[in-house]
């Protein structure tokens, strides 16, 4: 019987409590006689379906922005995500109260008024943040002035012109819209011009420093109408530094390692190919190394690449030019013996009836051997006078003929044939830096001042 008794008590108890809860004069921090005429009084008949003004004119609206971060800017993706803090302002006339205070208004009440349906029309994603509640602020003036701000991260888009990368300029935008309200209904303005934007001058960015800025006030015109719009312009400027030090001086110094092979000897074969073809390797890791973080299909030819084809074109080249060198210098060592040995059969073959004819235009190009079973370079004096006569008549055409054609060959050769394959080393070790130093300044000149 206690045990029952103790349970009604109990009930009883609390009943009273929560009467005294839904009775109680207070509400928070406001009492019946502030509450009443501020935010009641306010809300008596007020519509929130229907914008301050209707049927008497459009909304102005101010706009105002303090940009908090620019958390990454992504040339794959071609966007940038920013975290902003946008401030609205209009007037409202139902929301007029006597006095001249403002009363701030809890954020979570923003769905019992009327708010702009600005939108941000070039973003991929965007979120309002909610920690520790939402980041909202509502701010109500006397003369009915209403203050909305919202905090807000976005991912927006930025058409990138990647031509100069990596020491290109980037102008993106962050354009602000009403989403159904055309121009009869709303007018957008910066409340101070470019004064509106904060935050932009002492931004930090990993790869970019901000220029300029700048906004505008223009419209949007869709199918449905025209509609406000504000746009603010921002220039970033890629820092090279980076990719000085991480690109630019690794590809030079292989350039520069490619040419140490000019001054190896040629006959140290392993060494100078060894050189060349890991020269050639790492510079292709390189170039692909350089392209990672950038889009894999594009139709830009990037700065960078530019010069990352020059460097592999110059040491491609001192590869090359050893294959050269050392092909003609085996061709003359070749051309020597040859030259050598018909040297020799020619003082071993005096005591004989046939004497090989040697004719070179240079001891080191070309070595032609005329034999009796060819031309016969001694004739019997015993042959009849009528056929000698002959073949007097017919040697000259056919000689002619031959003569001609071994004397172009012979021309046409000389123009591949080089004296001293040593001198290729040697002009070599002046042509190569010459052309290198050249092209680096066409190519700085072209990509920073043009």
């Amino acid at each position: 019987m206690s045990t029952h008794l103790q349970t009604l008590l109990i009930l009883c108890w609390t009943f009273t409590q929560g009467a005294y809860a839904f009775t109680s004069p207070h509400w928070g921090d406001w009492n019946d006689s502030q509450l009443l005429p501020t935010i009641q009084k306010l809300m008596k008949g007020y519509n929130r379906y229907l914008r301050p003004n209707f049927n008497e004119g459009p909304v102005e609206i101010g706009m105002s922005l303090d940009i908090a971060s620019i958390d990454a800017i992504s040339e794959i993706n071609m966007d940038y995500t920013a975290t902003i803090f946008l401030r609205q302002r209009w007037r409202d006339s139902r929301l007029v109260f006597p006095g001249n205070e403002s009363v701030s208004v809890d954020g979570r009440l923003v769905s019992l008024l009327w708010i702009p349906d600005t939108f941000i029309p070039d973003s991929k994603r965007s979120f309002l943040h909610d920690v520790t509640v939402e980041n909202r602020l509502i701010r109500i003036f006397s003369n009915g002035t209403v203050l909305y701000a919202l905090r807000i991260t976005a991912t927006i888009a930025c058409n990138m012109d990647l031509t100069k990368y990596p020491m290109d300029r980037q102008v993106c935008t962050l354009q602000l819209e009403s989403w159904g309200y055309n121009l009869q209904d709303v007018v957008f303005y910066w409340t101070r011009g470019n004064d509106s934007v904060k935050g932009l001058d002492t931004l930090r960015l990993a790869q970019y420093s901000v220029e300029t800025y700048y906004t505008t006030v223009s419209e949007a015109v869709y199918e449905t109408g025209q509609y406000p719009k504000l746009v603010l312009h921002f220039a970033l400027r890629r820092n090279v530094l980076f990719f000085i030090l991480e690109t630019y001086v690794p590809s030079i110094l292989l350039v520069v390692l490619s040419w140490v092979s000019f001054w190896i000897s040629q006959s140290s074969v392993p060494a100078r190919t060894c050189i060349g073809v890991t020269t050639v390797l790492t510079m292709t890791t390189l170039m692909m190394g350089a392209r990672t973080s950038l889009p894999n299909a594009n139709c830009f030819i990037k700065a960078i690449d530019v010069y990352l084809g020059i460097c592999f074109t110059f040491i491609f080249g001192a590869l090359l030019e050893y294959a050269c060198a050392h092909f003609y210098t085996m061709q003359n060592h070749t051309i020597e013996d040859l030259y050598r040995e018909l040297l020799k059969e020619l003082n071993e073959s005096n005591g004989n009836g046939s004497i090989p004819v040697v004719t070179s235009t240079q001891p080191n190009q070309s070595v032609e051997i005329a034999s009796t079973a060819e031309e016969p370079a001694v004739q019997s004096v015993n042959t009849d006078t009528k056929s000698n006569e002959a073949l007097k008549e017919k040697a000259p055409g056919r000689g002619c003929t031959l003569s001609s054609v071994k004397s172009a060959s012979r021309r046409a050769a000389s123009i591949f044939t080089v004296e001293n394959p040593h001198n290729i080393d040697r002009h070599a070790r002046t042509v190569f830096p010459t052309a290198f130093l050249f092209v680096n300044i066409l190519y700085w000149l072209y990509y920073l001042f043009l």
